[in-house]
């Protein structure tokens, strides 16, 4: 990957792994754009997704996203791009499918990748930006035993309540990607990178990521 031009990282990870802070920790360090599920849901929220949204979405110039991405994600990130208490917080929305949610995020990621340089978390980026020029693909994992103990951390949960809510994630995410990419998260080949985060910090594994670009 080349990053002295537009260039494109997608981080995949499993609950619990701490790939999101990771992703959070590069883009600063990198200096550009973090897209992770707070800016997505935060877009699908303003502007107001339905199945005729969506198809407008797809035959508008870029115009709206560059002053949404300018006013709630600023480059570089300073810190979280949307916080827990932001106000874009997506409802139940029994109009809206999965697949419509789907081929909406396929349009803000491709987006958010034209705008400029970025690390995008999850929302299957290594399928969707699969034809990007300039793009690196990143898998973060763990022991089940260490994610447990950092949602745990986390989250404030006992093992019973960690344990069901990382079950639940893991075969919603996998779920979700096979039905989509036709592909299982899980497989190797889908990625550039894949890292074990056990024994490391989440900073530790962004340095690693900056080892392997070559910074």
């Amino acid at each position: 990957m080349n990053t002295s031009e537009k260039f494109v990282i997608t981080i995949s990870r499993e609950i619990g792994s701490g790939g999101h802070t990771v992703g959070r920790i590069l883009s600063e360090k990198l200096g550009v754009r973090y897209s992770d599920k707070d800016l997505i849901r935060g877009l699908e929220k303003e502007f107001n997704l339905t199945r005729s949204g969506i198809e407008k979405l797809k035959g508008e110039k870029k115009n709206w996203l560059s002053d949404f991405l300018t006013h709630y994600a600023p480059v570089p990130n300073a810190k979280e791009l949307l916080g827990a208490d932001s106000k874009y917080t997506v409802e139940f929305r029994p109009d809206i499918t999965t697949a419509d949610v789907y081929e909406a995020e396929c349009e803000i990621l491709k987006g958010i990748a034209d705008e400029g340089s970025c690390v995008i978390a999850g929302r299957s980026g290594f399928f969707v930006l699969k034809d990007h020029p300039n793009k690196v693909d990143i898998f973060i994992t763990a022991s089940r035993e260490n994610r447990i103990a950092r949602v745990m951390k986390k989250q404030g949960l006992d093992l019973s309540q960690a344990q069901v809510l990382i079950d639940g994630i893991d075969k919603a995410r996998d779920n979700y990607v096979s039905r989509f990419t036709d592909r299982s998260r899980y497989d190797s080949r889908n990625y550039d990178l894949v890292i074990n985060a056990d024994g490391h910090t989440e900073k530790e594994i962004a340095d690693i990521i900056l080892t392997y670009l070559g910074l």
